[in-house]
């Protein structure tokens, strides 16, 4: 199963959060997603998740603080623990980590080995939920200067240190264009090891159609690879949402069902 997922933190930004999976289930995705969790009336987001009947696709996990830094490593743990129950509370399997912005003066090994003993001490926590954390890289070149992790290579080699089924990549179509291209390629390439995807055009983070990215195309490679799971719309519409995902959706339901 493939299906779509709005992000409730791009979409609709004009209205209060919880009124915004209202409106994404007036749109017809059948899924929503969103970042942090505690600035969030979570009493009101479960009882809206409930009247709607949309699942959940994804919510961010909270690290306790930069995986790059071993100086937190014990506080991730903790950390994730309480996480993993509030996505429980949204019946939600998925959980996003962002590692950390890079550390001046120390090598990225070192950073990078931090990641890898990070999330290797909560393996048995995810494992044990049934969850599975999605590591995501970012570009660096754009939106998220001096972020330690930008190329699909270098964050699938953590997922492969790290050496569970519960953790995988987070590819974001819209970071990955910027930072490396070749999408479709790597995708199918890597299809088992992805987790969640994430979407917007390139320039500007809007939806499909109004930049450089052949969305058709790539949903249609996705379809032929063997990924299931959601495909999270985070991106900033430039008209009214129902207009600016039209397309979109219909690619959704021509190749995904």
């Amino acid at each position: 199963m493939i299906a779509l997922s709005g992000c409730a933190e791009a979409l609709f930004g004009k209205l209060a959060f919880v009124d915004r999976i209202q409106a994404i289930q007036d749109v017809g995705l059948p899924a929503f997603e969103f970042w942090g969790y505690a600035n969030k009336d979570m009493d009101a987001v479960v009882a809206m998740k409930r009247k709607t009947g949309l699942a959940v696709s994804s919510i961010s996990c909270d690290t306790g603080g930069p995986l790059v830094n071993p100086g937190n490593r014990a506080k991730f743990a903790p950390a994730a623990e309480h996480s993993i129950e509030a996505a429980k509370r949204l019946d939600c399997r998925t959980l996003i980590v962002t590692v950390g912005q890079e550390i001046p003066g120390v090598s990225r090994a070192e950073q990078r080995t931090s990641i890898v003993a990070g999330l290797k001490t909560v393996v048995p926590l995810v494992e044990k939920a049934g969850v599975t954390l999605v590591v995501e890289p970012l570009n660096v070149l754009v939106n998220h200067k001096g972020y330690f992790l930008a190329t699909t290579a270098e964050a699938l080699s953590i997922v492969d240190q790290v050496g569970s089924p519960n953790v995988k990549l987070l590819y974001d179509i819209y970071h990955q264009q910027i930072t490396e291209g070749n999408l479709i390629d790597t995708i199918t390439a890597n299809a088992s090891k992805i987790g969640h995807f994430h979407m917007a055009d390139v320039p500007g983070r809007h939806e499909p159609g109004t930049g450089e990215i052949n969305y058709e195309n790539v949903f249609k490679a996705i379809a032929e690879t063997s990924y299931s799971g959601y495909i999270g719309l985070e991106l900033w519409p430039t008209k009214p949402a129902l207009e600016a995902l039209a397309s979109t959706m219909a690619w959704g339901k021509k190749y995904f069902g």
